[in-house]
């Protein structure tokens, strides 16, 4: 974990929603007077192991983190990701149980900004734009990854790989999906094995649903999604 410009901080969190109703100088000021950590990861890195207390929120300045669970076999499952401008750590700092329930990892070159209970106890004392910001991004992040969870433990194979394809079709209004990560990675967000991945999309390819290749999907019978 390598140190980065302070300033440099400064400009890219003073853009966030979150502290909009700070001026830089004043952000300044708060950073000056208490405690926060700067770091650098660098990709596939740990930056917190499931169990570990959680004794800060972390601010994603630049790059991706997933949120992963292992299973007893040793097989990870990627819950959710986080980029820039996210953060993760709010729905456990202040918990009684602020322990980790799963491992984050840095996706790519990641930096964090760690920013410790006494500093957000000061600025949300000062600023109710931020306090309710705050509150409203520990609410948000809860329901995302119990929804998350939900989604992977109650639905089939074939469901979760819809609902991946129904969502990127809703972006881009177009049947052609293209796939920016490895086979091992999709199986990874979609919480399955890698070889059932691959079982799934050839069933589908068989009746006529898809084809796909290394790097896209092809939606063939759009309303089957729906």
């Amino acid at each position: 974990m390598v140190q980065i410009n302070f300033e440099k901080c400064m400009d890219i969190i003073s853009k966030l929603e979150l502290f909009d109703d700070f001026t830089k100088e004043e952000l300044s000021d708060f950073f000056k007077s208490s405690k926060y950590e700067i770091k650098k990861y660098t990709k596939d890195q740990i930056i917190h192991l499931q169990n570990e207390h959680c004794n800060t929120m972390d601010i994603i300045l630049e790059g991706k983190v997933s949120i992963q669970k292992i299973d007893e076999q040793g097989n990870v499952f990627q819950i959710t990701q986080f980029l820039g401008g996210d953060f993760f750590g709010a729905n456990l700092i202040f918990s009684s149980r602020n322990s980790y329930p799963m491992t984050v990892v840095s996706e790519s070159n990641v930096t964090v900004l760690s920013m410790y209970k006494e500093l957000i106890i000061m600025l949300g004392q000062s600023n109710t734009k931020f306090l309710l910001g705050f509150l409203s991004a520990v609410s948000d992040i809860t329901l995302v990854l119990t929804d998350k969870i939900e989604s992977m433990s109650l639905k089939t194979i074939r469901q979760k790989i819809f609902d991946f394809l129904k969502y990127e079709y809703s972006l881009k209004k177009n049947p052609r999906i293209d796939l920016n990560f490895t086979k091992k990675e999709f199986a990874e967000r979609l919480g399955i094995q890698r070889t059932s991945l691959s079982r799934e999309l050839n069933k589908m390819r068989n009746e006529g649903l898809i084809l796909f290749d290394s790097k896209s999907i092809t939606i063939i019978k759009i309303d089957e999604l729906k």
